[in-house]
This record gives C-alpha cells, sequence and structure tokens, in this order.
C-alpha cells in the first residue's frame, strides 16, 4: 500500500448562481487536469429559516453528468422532456445531460427554508458526449451504509467499498462517490483506487491529512491555495476544505475533537481537451460554439 501525497488544497469561493443563489464553488472552471474526470463541485448551504434560496430557473446542459446529494432539506426538478421529482434529505439523483438537456431546479415548497447539498459534475468523454439523456433518482433508504468497528461510517452512493456497491450505476467515468463520517480522535486508512484521481471535501469537523512525501519530524508551515510545503508532514483541516490527492492507494487521516465528515470522491481521468461555457461542456470551441447555437435556434433537444 502506497499513501497518497496531497497535491493541493484549496478553500471555496463564494458566487452567485441561478436566481441570485449564494454558493460555495469548491472548484471549477480553472485547471480542469487537477479533477479530471470531473468539474465543478458546488456546496449549498442556506441556515436561514426566514430567507428560503431562490433556486435554478430554466438553463442547459450538455456533455456532462451532474450528481446532486442533498444533506438536509429538498429540492424539486423537473425538465423540458418531461422528468420530474423531488429529492429530499439523503436522497441523489444523477442526471446524463448527454446530447442536451433542459431543467430547473428549484426548493420544494413543502421541504422548508433550510437547505444543504452538493453538485458535483463529472465530465462525459467526447465519444459519449451525445448520449441520451437520463435520470437516475435515487432514494436515501436505497443508499447501502456500512459502519466499522471504530465507529466509522461511510455511505457508498457510486463505486464500491467495504464489500458494498452503491446503487448509482452505469455512470460513464464509473467513479466512487462516498460520504464518510468519522468519529472524534481517531487516526486511520482510507483506500482510494491507484489510478485514479481523488480528493476529499471536509464539510464538517476537523483534522489532519498525512502528506506521504514529507519527513516524519518535518515542522509545520502554513499551507495557502498556492500549494503545499514541502516541509509539512501532516495538514491540518477544518470544515469547507477541499484535498486534492496524487497517486496512491490509501489516505491517512486523524480527526480531531469533534470528529469529521467528508466527501470522497474519485475517477479515472479522461485525459481528452475541455471546452467549456457556463453549463455546456464540449472538446473543441467549434463544438461548444454550435451548441449554443442550436440553443438559440430551438435544435439543442435531440432526444424527446
Amino acid at each position: 500500500m502506497s499513501l497518497s501525497p496531497i497535491k493541493k488544497i484549496l478553500k471555496p469561493q463564494l458566487v452567485i448562481d441561478g436566481a441570485g443563489v449564494e454558493i460555495n464553488r469548491v472548484f471549477g472552471g480553472n485547471d480542469t487536469k487537477l479533477t479530471d474526470p470531473f468539474l465543478l463541485l458546488d456546496h449549498l448551504k442556506n441556515d436561514d429559516p426566514d430567507n428560503p434560496i431562490a433556486g435554478f430557473p430554466w438553463h442547459p446542459h450538455r456533455g456532462i453528468e451532474t450528481i446532486t446529494y442533498m444533506i438536509e432539506g429538498g429540492i424539486h426538478h423537473e425538465d423540458s422532456i418531461g422528468n420530474s421529482g423531488i429529492l429530499r434529505s439523503g436522497d441523489v439523483q444523477w442526471m446524463t445531460a448527454g446530447s442536451g438537456i433542459i431543467h430547473q431546479e428549484m426548493p420544494a415548497k413543502d421541504a422548508g427554508a433550510i437547505f444543504h447539498g452538493f453538485q458535483l459534475w463529472a465530465n462525459l468523454p467526447s465519444s459519449r458526449k451525445m448520449m441520451d439523456p437520463r435520470y437516475q433518482d435515487i432514494k436515501s433508504g436505497q443508499i447501502p451504509e456500512v459502519v466499522d468497528d471504530d465507529g466509522t461510517k461511510v455511505r457508498v452512493i457510486t463505486g464500491s467499498f467495504w464489500g458494498k456497491t452503491g446503487p448509482v450505476t452505469g455512470i460513464v467515468t464509473n467513479p466512487r462517490y462516498l460520504d464518510i463520517s468519522l468519529p472524534p480522535n481517531i487516526d486511520r486508512t482510507i483506500e482510494v483506487e491507484l489510478d485514479q484521481n481523488a480528493f476529499a471535501y471536509v464539510f464538517s469537523g476537523s483534522g489532519t491529512f498525512k502528506n506521504a512525501s514529507l519527513p516524519v519530524n518535518a515542522p509545520t508551515e502554513y499551507v495557502s491555495n498556492e500549494g503545499i510545503s514541502e516541509t509539512m508532514p501532516a495538514l491540518p483541516f477544518e470544515n469547507r476544505t477541499l484535498v486534492l490527492f496524487d497517486t496512491g492507494s490509501e489516505i491517512r487521516v486523524q480527526t480531531g475533537a469533534q470528529g469529521m465528515r467528508m466527501l470522497l470522491v474519485s475517477g479515472r481521468p479522461l485525459k481528452e481537451p475541455v471546452a467549456w461555457r457556463g453549463p455546456i461542456v464540449m472538446n473543441t470551441q467549434e463544438e461548444l460554439a454550435a451548441a449554443f447555437q442550436e440553443y438559440r435556434d430551438g435544435t439543442f433537444l435531440k432526444h424527446r
């Protein structure tokens, strides 16, 4: 087993999207090679019961798959080809935009104003950009949960882990998506796929990750978004921190007094060119321009 070195640490940036929704953009729109095959991760959280989020009115997608994971609250989705449904606490939706879909995602009217969830974008390879659109709506009770002897709890959304396989299947990039809750003050390793890009996003609690490439007794120094100090053996992380890992077969984490909850996601990189603007991701600028022209012309939808 080899410990995965840490290649970058990022804090989310506050952006405004949809109908004026404040979003913690964990990553997206910059160096796609760092997170390939993943393009974007948004963390949406609203704790104000008197100020519900406005939602995301009608907009198109092409060339990607979007993964929406609700922690708390509810969201109502519907699209221009007749699909409709509501995601509630613990539910997951995996939408394959493929050749094109126009949809909206709005707060569920009966779910209250408290809202907490994530949306991850996975790229599609050039050979599958124009595949048929599809949805997989997965209820919370369908997601397997496994608890280890030390109290570590893992929800397996897609991929396989500790003998369980997630219910979201047939995803083109075949990723693994885990929601991991770790109890306070433990030190443990977690396996990752050796040939895949992996990241952890800590969204509750705190702790440290061991950096494989550094000497055990090296002094601790400050780490910024610009990169990793070469003299830091263990890197501390608090709530809302993204950790991008380099090639290895496991990560090692030590939790703080409050424990830690994180998403651990990995996928095999596509290593293809990316042409991206807004909600559409293609491989060339010509394909991107054609997609937007079709949207203006009313010929965007290829499958109804």
